[in-house]
């Protein structure tokens, strides 16, 4: 290996590390961009992509068929390698902001599974379910963790999405319950301003759902400034997560008095892995690693038997 690292600090070379990153996401069997195609993305001559791709097909890590004017197919590719050879030797999820033991618990459980595998998991932390679907579909990230309600929602408009891990219930949030600054109320009223996070798919959609058939004001948050917010007396109500729980006992807490919100409530307590369908090397790294394991590991930073590192 190491004559092949020495021949990719050649000008073809640097030029074949930038493809096999490209390599790593196109599917065995389809067809791959042009050489002029190549040469524009990264600003190079046609001369040195060619050459990249015959640096790929001599150490093996690429197999390619050239089909005339139907264009070059991928016919056979060594991921390892191509990783190696792209400096990739990892694979990067984004997960909410670590503010729950929970997560903190997920993060310890996702980070320490990986630990004995050939690619290494790093998490990064993103605020607003929306943003890390973004964040996925531009491919910022190869995963993203999110609550099993959101990840359908996302599912049915968008067909190249899966989930690739489903935790269980009770492994994104406990529960979710109604918050509201006056301690006397338990329930959404008329005439009530509702915090509503529209970053958050289960905070908005649960809310919407509580509030149907109700004359309410409804009043852009996020979940940093909720609470300060029902503190203040700037919003009446908010649907939140049990386990940011910051009343000590200064705010009324109800339960949902609509059973379509208490129904998708509970979808909304699962973390699960959504990946896009076509990233195969994701999905099946994903599947080598001990769910059950990455759950225990989450009930013992939550019950204060593990510290968390992530």
């Amino acid at each position: 290996m190491s004559r092949i690292l020495e021949g990719l600090y050649s000008k073809n070379g640097l030029a074949a590390k930038e493809i096999a990153s490209k390599m790593l996401h196109i599917r065995e069997g389809s067809r791959i961009p042009r050489v002029s195609d190549f040469a524009e993305e990264f600003s190079i001559g046609n001369g040195t992509v060619q050459g990249a791709l015959k640096v790929l097909e001599n150490i093996h890590a690429i197999k390619l068929e050239a089909r005339g004017h139907m264009g070059t197919f991928l016919l056979k590719k060594d991921v390892h390698l191509l990783k190696e050879i792209a400096g990739d030797g990892s694979f990067i999820g984004a997960m909410p902001l670590p503010y729950s033991t929970k997560y903190e618990g997920l993060a310890t459980g996702l980070i320490e599974a990986s630990e004995s595998m050939l690619n290494h998991i790093n998490l990064a932390y993103m605020r607003g379910s929306k943003q890390r679907l973004d964040a996925l579909k531009t491919r910022r990230y190869d995963f993203i963790i999110m609550s099993q309600l959101a990840a359908e929602e996302e599912i049915a408009k968008d067909s190249n999405l899966e989930i690739a891990v489903n935790f269980g219930p009770h492994t994104y949030v406990s529960t979710h319950q109604v918050f509201f600054a006056n301690k006397q109320n338990d329930r959404v009223i008329d005439g009530m301003r509702v915090g509503i996070d529209y970053t958050s798919i289960d905070q908005s959609k649960i809310t919407l759902l509580e509030c149907e058939g109700l004359e309410i004001e409804l009043v852009p948050v996020n979940y940093m400034q909720l609470f300060d917010m029902l503190l203040s007396g700037d919003i009446d109500a908010a649907v939140w997560n049990a386990d940011e729980n910051r009343t000590n006992g200064d705010m009324g807490v109800g339960t949902f008095r609509s059973p379509k919100a208490r129904e998708i409530s509970e979808k909304a307590t699962s973390s699960v892995v959504l990946i896009e369908k076509d990233r195969s090397d994701v999905k099946k790294y994903l599947g080598k690693l001990d769910i059950m394991d990455i759950v225990e590991t989450q009930r013992k930073v939550v019950r204060k038997e593990k510290l968390p590192h992530y």
